[in-house]
């Protein structure tokens, strides 16, 4: 009997990972702990095939020597189109991070509702770790977060709450001791999102 096109893509995405050399920053656990984590908050409101497999997919493309043509011939067109929206596509050439992540943001922004679904499922996950490791990083990153879950109402509601959820309470640790970062310190880093208006 043939795998699943899930269980498929749960085994390619664990090859490529592994075959990049890529662990998980702050555990060094096997990189494929995250995508398997993004998967089972998909599973919680969906059993689409093609939208797990994707979720398990989701990072190959950018972090692996994997191809969209690659993705495309294994597991089909809409798992690789879902795959694409889920690219980081933001120029090297944009000029700081703000840059970046505004491009990067927009280009999640116009992703489908499945796509923002596994988006805001890769957040949740991403999201608890840093907090976790890494707050001083976490003070950009959440803000960043914040304003990036804004363009991602068409994803599910559920993990929408949820990731909302996880960033604000991150937000909230970090205003407390040991932490004590002001609320005018995220105010001013959101500030420097702001596109320019023309």
């Amino acid at each position: 009997m043939q795998d699943s096109l899930e269980e498929q893509a749960r085994r390619f995405a664990t090859e490529a990972h592994a075959g990049a050399g890529q662990r998980r920053k702050y555990t060094d656990e096997p990189y494929i702990v995250h995508p398997a984590a993004v998967a089972e908050l998909v599973r919680s409101v969906s059993h689409d095939a093609a939208l797990l497999a994707a979720a398990w997919l989701h990072d190959t493309v950018e972090d692996t020597a994997i191809t969209l043509g690659d993705i495309e011939a294994g597991f089909g067109e809409r798992v690789a189109a879902l795959v694409e929206m889920l690219t980081d596509s933001a120029p090297a050439t944009a000029k700081n991070r703000a840059a970046r992540k505004v491009a990067h943001f927009r280009h999640t922004a116009s992703a489908s509702p499945d796509a923002q679904t596994i988006k805001l499922a890769d957040i949740i996950d991403n999201t608890r770790a840093i907090v976790r490791f890494d707050p001083h990083f976490a003070r950009i990153y959440l803000v960043e977060k914040r304003l990036q879950i804004a363009l991602l109402k068409q994803g599910d509601a559920q993990l929408w709450q949820q990731a909302s959820a996880v960033i604000e309470s991150g937000i909230a640790q970090l205003k407390q001791p040991p932490y004590n970062v002001p609320e005018s310190w995220f105010e001013k880093q959101q500030a420097k999102y702001r596109e320019p208006q023309a």
